[in-house]
């Protein structure tokens, strides 16, 4: 999981908002079975986009304000933003070629 980010509140404007490359974000929880479904796969998109999508993960039991800022109702949710807005969004456990396509 090298290739991910963990944001939080904290470093979210830095790591995501201001990022000059597109970030694919996911929100998860520990809790959550599709979301452990989708980390692998997740974790295999971040090895090949590497320098060309920044991935990020925000745990939204400890970032609960994050996920009401975006409207974050069920997990896993996958925003995709560029230049700090929102440009593609997935909610639940998808096929790793249905998460590329927000980006391709």
């Amino acid at each position: 999981m090298s290739d991910i980010v963990t944001v939080s509140e904290s470093n979210f404007d830095q790591e995501v908002i201001q990022s000059a490359t597109p970030v694919l974000v996911d929100f998860w929880a520990p809790w959550c079975g599709p979301c452990k479904q989708i980390a692998p796969v997740i974790d295999a998109l971040a090895e090949e986009h590497a320098g060309k999508v920044k991935f990020a993960k925000v745990n939204v039991d400890d970032n609960p304000n994050l996920a009401a800022r975006y409207g974050v109702r069920g997990i896993p949710a996958l925003l995709f933003f560029k230049g700090g807005q929102i440009v593609q969004q997935q909610v639940g456990a998808v096929p790793k070629q249905q998460i590329a396509a927000m980006f391709a």
